[in-house]
């Protein structure tokens, strides 16, 4: 009972660490699975027993036989499921070519490049060496979001590593599995045929119930079939449901199914998607926490010892400074990312919990058949994901500056609400050259964003999930136009310094509007345009038009008749370079307006 209670506790006392100083959560969570397993064994415990110890060794242990291995399948299946249902298909517009030839071409180099090391410098036997290359092909989400989620970058650059984190996952998982068949086949005749017909087996089977589970359940969920209180656990029955199914029909390839269960759920048209989330990422960080942990503790202290040469840096810089780079470098050729963006990518490739839990899981069955080096497997892979997370924890802040990725200013807008006055402005921004996002809980209106071609999430403004998105850290502008004072308000407190640290303005209230002497310092347009001003105006002008200036008079003549006028409302200026200033009567934005710059407004045509 303490050691289970200790692991729960030890688990998220690591995860408030990890936010506390902004590191990946993997690293407190080794450490501590270090300390309580083998460090503990050998160093502090008067009996060399561990803390806590994972599997039963005849006295004391927490899962016995396989049931540590079952345990850390389910758990990978579960977080691997909420990973598929964030990707998102819009999202990589811009850099769907990179991300496949990364996952493809990418992968291919690691595994070829690593398993030649792993062959040459430690001198394991083939099947080991790929193994081991075929494990260390996934870079997590998991570690990837806390290292990238307080630097500027732009968007294409954290889509990059996003989507490469979470798709690589499942395609780590199955070359591994692969490989783990050649190794378990006796006789060389069978290989070939066994490998395409496992390979066959794996694609199918996980791919059509992925897919057929995910219809299923969004019908179900859709047609009120699962009652409110239930859809949760429903829904996680469903994904353990499906694992263990695509399991029993085709070894190992019950990752890929929830993978595509994930994807196809978040990209298609779920209700409730957002409390599905919210319940799916509280139960990763907990199982995540649990997982660590006890992989790290089941390491025993010669295991670690196996590493102690020189053998093991001369691997470890191999794979990160000199494959890491092919594979990106090669799969970027004809992109438009720059020489430094793609350095960058290059830099950051950190491994993650599915390159640990499946070394542990194939490490020891390697073990008890009796495969030479299997020993190596789990410490190995360990250090590859200990020493990549250290490395980009530590160094990929001051890299993204060493080398011109990292965003002085963020010119990036996010905008609180997607009603229609929102949409139209955001479309104006968007064809303008800023880097739009919109965020409601309306779903409705989410997707009528989308249908401009927006970047729109259903999110409530309530929650963490705007706080974890990589991809708006070059955000430096919040707009809340909303039509709830509250909200706005709330936005600007809690938002401001994440994504307003150029600019956080927000629409007046019906009670700021009759008192103008006290506008708010953050008021936006006019102290006389609330939100049912503006959408009145945009439901009789749905169109957004731009007028030169021709002098500073000519300026302050057209800010006063739009201001006067009910039809007209100004919003933006912008200068001889096509910079967008926003428009605040009570803050002005613009200091000085020469001849030449243009005022944006919504309304009738002057």
């Amino acid at each position: 009972m303490l050691e289970l209670a200790g692991i729960i506790i030890l688990g998220i006392l690591a995860q408030w660490v990890a936010w506390k100083f902004k590191i990946p959560a993997i690293l407190p969570l080794i450490l501590i699975g270090l300390l309580v397993g083998p460090i503990a064994a050998a160093f502090l415990s008067e009996d060399g027993s561990k803390w806590i110890e994972p599997v039963w060794n005849g006295t004391k242990g927490l899962f016995p036989g396989e049931g540590l291995f079952y345990f850390v399948s389910l758990a990978i299946s579960i977080i691997l499921f909420e990973g598929g249902l964030t990707l998102k298909r819009a999202e990589i517009k811009h850099v769907g070519p990179v991300i496949t030839k990364l996952i493809t071409v990418g992968s291919a180099i690691t595994f070829f490049g690593a398993g030649l090391l792993a062959r040459y410098i430690f001198g394991l036997s083939w099947e080991i060496s790929f193994l081991f290359s075929a494990l260390i092909i996934v870079t997590g989400p998991t570690v990837i979001t806390p290292i990238l989620r307080n630097i500027p970058l732009k968007k294409d650059v954290s889509t990059v590593l996003k989507w490469e984190g979470i798709l690589i996952d499942p395609i780590g998982a199955l070359v591994a599995v692969l490989v783990f068949e050649f190794i378990s086949v006796e006789g060389d005749r069978g290989f070939t045929k066994t490998a395409l017909i496992e390979f066959g087996k794996i694609i199918l089977f996980g791919t059509t119930f992925g897919f057929t589970f995910a219809h299923a359940l969004a019908f179900a969920v859709n047609k009120k079939l699962i009652p409110h209180y239930l859809l949760n656990v429903a829904s996680l029955s469903a994904v353990l449901l499906v694992f263990v199914e695509s399991e029993i029909f085709a070894h190992e390839s019950g990752l890929l199914a929830v993978v595509v269960m994930g994807m196809v759920l978040g990209n298609g048209k779920l209700e409730n998607i957002k409390e599905l989330l919210y319940f799916k990422e509280s139960l990763s960080v907990l199982l995540i926490s649990i997982l660590f942990i006890l992989l790290a503790a089941n390491i025993n202290i010669d295991d670690l010892m196996l590493l102690y040469r020189w053998e093991t840096v001369a691997l470890f810089a191999s794979v990160v400074f000199i494959l890491r780079p092919i594979g990106v470098f090669l799969s970027t050729i004809g992109s438009k990312l720059q020489f430094n963006e793609k350095l960058f990518i290059s830099w950051v490739g950190p491994r993650g919990i599915v390159a640990a839990g499946i070394a542990s899981l194939f490490g020891s069955k390697l073990l008890k058949e009796g495969v030479a080096g299997a020993e190596y497997i789990t410490p190995l892979v360990f250090m590859i994901v200990l020493g990549t997370v250290l490395l980009n924890a530590t160094t990929a802040r001051v890299f993204a500056k060493l080398v011109g990725v990292f965003l002085k200013k963020s010119e990036g807008i996010l905008i609180i609400g997607a009603s229609q006055f929102s949409r139209l402005i955001g479309r104006y921004l968007e064809d303008n050259g800023r880097h739009v996002v919109l965020i409601d809980s309306n779903q409705n209106n989410i997707l009528l964003a989308q249908d401009l071609g927006l970047e729109a999430f259903n999110v409530d403004i309530y929650s963490e999930t705007l706080e974890d998105n990589i991809e708006l850290n070059d955000v430096g502008f919040l707009m809340a136009l909303t039509g709830s004072s509250d909200i706005n308000e709330y936005a600007i407190n809690k938002f401001s310094q994440q994504f307003g640290e150029n600019g956080s303005f927000r629409l007046i209230s019906v009670e700021e509007m009759s008192n103008p002497e006290n506008s708010p310092r953050e008021g936006l347009f006019s102290h006389t345009d609330d939100f049912i001003k503006l959408t009145e105006v945009a439901r009789k002008y749905p169109i957004i038009h731009e007028i030169e200036i021709k002098d500073r008079a000519h300026y302050e003549k057209l800010i006063e008749i739009t201001n006067k006028d009910e039809d007209r409302i100004p919003l933006l200026v912008m200068d001889k370079r096509g910079v967008l200033e926003i428009i605040s009567s009570y803050n002005t934005a613009i200091s000085k307006v020469e001849k030449g710059y243009k005022l944006v407004y919504l309304g009738k045509r002057f």
